[in-house]
Order: C-alpha cells, then structure tokens, then sequence
C-alpha cells in the first residue's frame, strides 16, 4: 500500500523522515489513514480539514521527538470522541498502547470550565486518572491545547477567553511541572495575547524594536567569552543569546511597576557544553574574568527543581557594567530543560525509569491528595496550589535538602517533612534564630521545628501556608476536630429528645435504618449531621420511630437547651431567600458583622457559608448556582469576632493605650498581637463588635491614639 505520509501532511513526513531509524514509520502512516478516514467531511471552524488538527498536534510532539506510539495515538486522539469509531476499533487495529493512550484522551477531550464545579472537577480528575496510567497522555493533551491556541482567533470571542485563561491556569502551569518549558513559553505567550491584546500588541511592538540593539549588546559579552573559554583548554561549547518570552516580560513590568526599557536592560546568554565537570569548569572562567552578584548564583544540577530542571544560573556585570544573566547546561540538560518528561522517550530503548519518576513524584503526591478531597472547590483548590511555579531550597538541620513553594512557612516545611511533625509543631527555629511561624522562608535557609505532644493546629494557619499537602492535612485535622463536637452534640440532643417523648432509647440497628432513610452514611453519620443541624430533630424522630401516630411527631417546643443549640448553629436574624432558621456559618476568611454587604454560599454539609461581597474567596468559589441572597437583620446580644491589623511608631505606654481606647468604646478585647521591630509597632487585634457601625467607632478611636499610623481590618488570604 502506497504511504499517504508524503501526500497528505508533507511538514509532518519530512520531519520523521530525519528520524526513521528509531520510528516505525509504517505504523504512523496507518494511524493518519484511518484517523483522515474517520474525519472524511468534518470541517474546523477555520474551514480546513479536521484532520489538519491531527497532523499539526502529531508534527508538534514529532518535533519534541517523541516515539512512533505517541505520534500514532496523536493522529487518532479525537477519533473516538468525534467520530463513530470505538476505543475497541483502536485495540483492534493498533494494539492495547495506542489504544489505551487514546482511550485516556477521549474520556477529558470536554475539558473545559463550565458552570457546573462539579462537572468540571470531575474531568481535572480523569486527566490525572489517565496521566498516571500513560504519562504520554498529557504530552498529547499538551500538544492539542497548543494548536488549538495557534488557530483561537477562529472561535467566538466568549469561547476564546475561556479557553484561553483554562490554558493560563491549567495547561502552562501543567506545562512547567512536567518540564516542558517550550510549550510552557508558547501557551503563555498566546494567552497573553488574547487574554490582554492590547498589551500585548504594544509589547511586541517594543521587543521588535529593540531586537538589533539587543543582538550587538549580547554579542559584546559573547565575543570575548567565547575566547576565554577557547583559552581554558573546553573543546566544545556553544554559547547563545537566550529570548525571553513576552508573558514573563510582561509580568515582570506589572510587577515591579516599571517601564519595558528598564525591564530589558537584562541580558540572558546560555552556554552549552558536554559534560558536568565543564558546566563548573565555565562558571570559573566567567566569575574569573566578570564579577557576578553574589546572591543570584544558583546550582540546580546540584539541586535540581522537581520538574528534573538542571542548570548553573549566575548574573553578572558584563561590558560597559551591563547586567547578564547566564546559564550554564550540558545538552542533555538542555533536552530535559526543553522537551521535559517528553525527553524520557527519545531513547525509550534505553529505558530511564529513575528519570521519569524524577518528573512524576509530586504528581504522586498530588493524585494522593486529591483522593482525600470531598468538594469540587477543594479538589481546584489542590490542583491549582500544587501547579505552582517558584521553587525555594530548604535545609534540615541535617543538612538534607527539601523542595517548597516560593513563598513557604515553617509551617509548610513541617508538613512537608511529616504529617505528625506539623500537626504537633509550636514553634520554629530559622538558621538557628527562634522564627513566627509565618515567616516567609528563603531558599537556603535551615529550619528545624519545634514540636510539643500538647500542640495543634489553629485555623489561623491556613493563612500562612502556600503548599496544598499542608493546607490539606490542617483542614483535614479542623474537620475531624469538629466532626468529633458535632458528634457529641449530636448524640446529646438526641438523648434529650428521647427522653421528652418517653421513648426507647435507639440502639445501633435502629440508627443505622434511619440513617438510610435520610440517606446518610450510618449511624454516626446521623449524629454528626444532627450536631451541625443538617437535619431537623423531628425528621430524626420520624425516621426512627416510623410506627409512632402523627400527633407524637409534632415539633417540640423549645427547651431552653434547644434555645441554647440553636444559638450555636443557627445564624440569628439570617433570612435566605426569605427562610430563616437554617444552619449559617460565618465564614472566618473575611470576618463579616452585621451591615456588611453578604453572600451565601451554599457548603455540602455545612450549611450556608456567610461571606462579605468583597470577600476574595468568593473567586475562587466559582459555582454562580451556589451563591444565594442574604437578608441579614442585627440580633439583640449577639456579637462578632474582627481582626483588626494596627501599625504605628514604637514609644511607652502605646500598648496600654490603644487597649483603653477600645475598651472606651464598650468592646471586648478576645486577643492582641503586638510586636515592634526597628522602631515601628504593627501587630494585630482581635475584638468583639455588634455590628458595622459598632466596628467604625473602634476603628476611629484607636485612629486617636497618638503614634498609631493605621487600624484596619485585616483579610485573610484566599484559600
């Protein structure tokens, strides 16, 4: 049979021609025969061909040098979805591979953000389902977003925004942590140009006219680098200017609020070499002949970043004191830095297994994780904390090197060392010094915990944790923790009412048949939900004594136990949607009193979250069907907990006298924080008030007090 490679996608066959030894080119072409018979008559939105989309993703992950399967499984990965052919039609054709790699594609080819968390986690949770069983998955995945991101201006301008924050959000980040920083630079540089075009365009302008002065700048370093290197006796090497892309450039200026000429002043060359010995061999030629910044030298080959990054990053001054940021890289390291877990099937022959773990342990770690998530908000919450881009380096006291997020506590690295060492840490030692527990780390740093058999988490820990295993574990001992309240308050008011009615106490068989009437877990299950007043204590009473007459099931009056529950549980002067009585929590992140502007948000077993309108929590709790309207009227004698972050400069007695302040305004003072450093106050306060009015008196006279500089309410960060 003729091969239809030449005729049909020429760019594609030249490109695997180069590699026909270690391909099955024969396999390939029957992959683009059957996928262009599938397709025959589909059309794109851009009205080419839809088998035009199959080649380009299959000459994306050519080009990556990927293995005959991969590429084959690239020409077939919408066949299934998009056509009549079954994942049994691929089996039979080109073997349980193939198959199996498509199969995973089809089941997340919908994955798109919907107004439905629930649907749309569901299909984050088969990507990650499918990825552990072929890794390949996500190289095609990968490929497929980036020629759908090539050709977005064909699509509505609604569904090109979606997609293109879906690929900001998920896909680049995605990119990263797998290593492949060529995608990674071009998915962002296309988001950035849908997402903000008009910066963009303007920024494309700018690098295009500097692009010559650029060249000749990188050639005054080049040059006389290349000839000190000669005369230290390296062979080979090859050294490059290195391009930066527009999505970082960008960032960087909105960052640090400056201009792009004062952005672009940074040089970036890169040297290749062969081994590792001549990487240090290079960085002592160029730290010889140019003085470097001290603290911008970094050995990731000694220390490589989770992703399997290898390189020597070091910053100097170069010619005429200009700023050059070099990395120094062996070839192979320049291929994983590159092609990341794609370079582990280049040479598949060879079989490099400790290599492809190196890119999949915290994917390891991330599927554990999201095995424990019982929300669509926190399963996006993981996924998104754990795409996360800095890494910093941190030491045990023994010297062993752990990997964090930039931005880590020690809160973070107890966590990271061992679950039990951060659920009974109290405090922490940061090289040598005792340190807060929200002390941001640097890399090189040595942090030893501290840790006592009486200490436990607080809640306010959620506040200062960047990584999602810590974030994850404290919820997790806060949710049995409450869990273990509502069992105990649970089961005491049901004690209670059965004892009212003159009824048989419930034994285990008993609770465990209403439980499933009331389609709950089981009897326990019945308590908790009982305790958090999830269910009305008459519903609980029905489904245990179902043979009782009617009359007996009438709602008690209130006991003054019942009265005193209810203040617990119940959120007083609350009405949702004109129903009072249902069970509100207010939510800790944004502290709201009574007339503050608030939402409900409708939690799975925790009733009806209240949060302030400007809460920024609400963004990520992204499901509109979910939020409801609050009509919240004041309540006599009850109160809410505020914290309030005060500054001020240092002098005696301003402690005593922001204290007295508040308390002059009939507040209640629940805890204070106030530390000094340098000859400035800044610390926080947490006060009870009755509602907004209430809080601005507080505010305003502790504004009087003398050396007080600002008083305000202090927000938690997004969780």
């Amino acid at each position: 049979m003729t091969a239809i490679l030449p005729e049909l996608a020429p760019d594609l066959s030249a490109v695997l021609d180069k590699h026909a030894d270690r391909l099955d080119l024969d396999l390939i072409d029957r992959a683009l025969r059957f996928s262009a018979s599938a397709h025959r008559g589909q059309k794109r939105m851009s009205g080419e061909d839809f088998v035009s989309h199959s080649i380009a993703v299959a000459l994306i992950l050519a080009e990556q040098l990927l293995d005959s399967a991969t590429i084959s499984a690239a020409l077939l990965h919408d066949v299934v979805e998009d056509s009549d052919v079954r994942t049994e039609d691929i089996a039979r054709e080109f073997g349980a591979e193939i198959a199996g790699i498509v199969d995973g594609l089809t089941k997340i080819s919908s994955l798109t953000f919907r107004s439905s968390a629930e649907e749309q986690v569901e299909n984050y949770r088969k990507l990650l389902l499918s990825i552990a069983k072929d890794a390949r998955v996500i190289i095609i995945k990968l490929g497929d977003r980036l020629h759908n991101m090539r050709t977005l201006e064909h699509l509505p301008p609604e569904r090109r925004h979606r997609i293109a924050m879906e690929t900001r959000e998920i896909y680049a980040p995605l990119a990263h942590r797998f290593g492949m920083a060529g995608i990674k630079a071009e998915l962002e540089d296309l988001a950035f140009k849908f997402l903000e075009p008009d910066d963009y365009r303007d920024l494309v302008s700018q690098v295009a006219s500097k692009r010559a002065a650029r060249e000749q700048t990188i050639l005054k370093l080049r040059t006389p680098l290349e000839h000190e290197l000669k005369r230290a006796g390296i062979e080979w090497f090859e050294v490059t200017g290195r391009p930066k892309h527009l999505w970082s450039i960008f960032q960087k200026m909105r960052k640090r609020n400056k201009s792009f000429d004062e952005i672009y002043d940074l040089m970036a060359i890169r040297v290749t070499v062969r081994s590792v010995p001549e990487c240090y061999h290079v960085l002592g030629v160029i730290h010889h002949n140019w003085t470097p910044i001290q603290e911008r030298i970094k050995d990731y080959i000694a220390s490589p970043k989770s992703n399997a990054y290898q390189s020597l990053h070091t910053t100097i001054f170069g010619p005429g004191g200009q700023l050059f940021e070099v990395q120094i890289r062996t070839q192979e390291m320049h291929r994983t830095a590159e092609f990341g877990i794609a370079a582990h099937w280049l040479y598949k022959r060879d079989g490099k297994p400790d290599e492809l773990d190196q890119h999949l342990g915290w994917f390891r770690q991330l599927l554990e994780l999201q095995q424990d998530t019982h929300s669509p908000e926190e399963f996006l919450e993981f996924l998104k904390v754990d795409l996360y881009q800095d890494e910093i380096f941190i030491f045990t006291p023994q010297g062993d090197v752990k990997r964090l997020p930039k931005g880590s506590t020690p809160i973070d690295f107890a966590f990271h060392v061992h679950t039990e060492v951060g659920l009974r840490c109290q405090g922490a030692k940061i090289n040598g010094r005792i340190a807060p527990l929200h002390r941001e780390l640097k890399s090189g740093d040595t942090v030893e915990i501290l840790t006592s058999a009486s200490a436990k988490p607080s809640r306010d820990w959620l506040s200062h944790v960047r990584t999602a295993r810590a974030r994850h574990k404290i919820k997790q001992w806060i949710n049995h923790e409450e869990e273990k309240v509502s069992i105990t308050l649970g089961k005491e008011i049901l004690a209670r009412e059965v004892r009212r009615r003159r009824l048989d106490a419930p034994d285990d068989t008993r609770l465990a048949r209403a439980a499933q009437a009331l389609s709950l877990a089981d009897g326990q299950g019945l308590e908790i939900a009982v305790g958090r007043g999830d269910v009305a204590i008459g519903q609980v009473i029905r489904a245990l004594y179902p043979d009782l007459p009617n009359d007996e099931l009438q709602e008690p009056k209130p006991t003054v136990f019942g009265r005193v529950i209810d203040r617990i549980r119940l959120g007083r002067g609350i009405k949702i949607q004109g129903v009072d009585g249902l069970m509100v929590r207010y939510a800790q992140c944004c502290q709201p009193v009574p007339g503050d502007s608030v939402v409900g948000y409708v939690t799975q077993g925790r009733g009806i979250s209240i949060h302030r309108s400007d809460c920024p929590n609400l963004l990520t709790l992204s499901a509109e069907e979910r939020r409801v309207e609050i009509d919240w009227q004041e309540s006599q004698g009850e109160s809410f907990s505020v914290r309030l972050a005060v500054t001020g400069e240092d002098r005696r007695g301003l402690y005593a006298d922001m204290m007295e302040a508040i308390s002059q305004t009939g507040t209640n003072i629940r805890a204070a924080d106030i530390r000094t450093r340098d000859g400035t106050v800044f610390g926080t306060v947490f006060v009870e008030v009755d509602n907004l009015p209430h809080l601005a008196k507080v505010l305003k006279a502790v504004r009087r007090v003398k050396g007080v500089s600002e008083i305000e309410r202090r927000e938690a960060p997004p969780t």
